[in-house]
């Protein structure tokens, strides 16, 4: 049985999406990404649209979990979420573009694909953490600390980390002698 904490958590994050659904806002897209910081590897956005009163226990900023943590919490999402999409750039586009244009153009393709997930229409409101998104086709709003403050964020986050740790791990074997299984392409001692 959860406690009075945890209950307390959950609705301080769901606080911004119950704000939207009491606008008529039924999909409201949270958009976060993984992998602007290592030394290897692609750049992967999700977005996640969550059924209006829906929720995931537990999901927080997916830095803030361990692997195992996250592990759960991901097919939770899947499971429980309206609707769930990727993107990558790859280290091609990312050595080409740089890491933020690379950054945009994957949370670009994460909402292009969410559309057809949601019956071929558009999010109502996208929300991104961190600072306005220059080159991002939607209108959105920014939240700096969004990933810890609303909960589709939230469960972006956790599903980007997941998806972009499992491809490194894959990659992993490849491409032995880089440690990818365990730092994932960050830069470790």
């Amino acid at each position: 049985m959860p406690d009075r904490a945890s209950d307390s958590r959950l609705q301080r994050i769901l606080d911004y999406e119950e704000e939207c659904w009491g606008r008529g806002l039924s999909r409201i897209a949270g958009v976060d990404e993984a992998g602007r910081g290592p030394l290897a590897g692609p750049v992967v956005a999700a977005a996640v649209v969550l059924r209006v009163g829906g929720a995931v226990p537990g999901v927080t900023d997916s830095k803030r979990l361990s692997r195992t943590a996250r592990e759960r919490l991901f097919h939770e999402v899947m499971g429980t979420a309206l609707a769930v999409s990727v993107g990558a750039a790859s280290v091609r586009e990312i050595d080409r573009l740089n890491i933020l244009s690379a950054t945009t153009l994957a949370m670009n393709r994460a909402l292009d694909r969410l559309g057809g997930l949601i019956g071929g229409e558009d999010a109502d409101h996208v929300v991104v953490d961190g600072l306005p998104v220059r080159g991002l086709k939607w209108r959105h709003e920014a939240l700096v600390g969004g990933d810890a403050r609303v909960h589709s964020v939230a469960c972006a986050s956790v599903v980007a980390k997941v998806v972009r740790d499992r491809l490194m791990r894959s990659l992993a074997r490849r491409y032995p002698g880089y440690g990818w299984e365990s730092n994932v392409g960050y830069g470790t001692a």
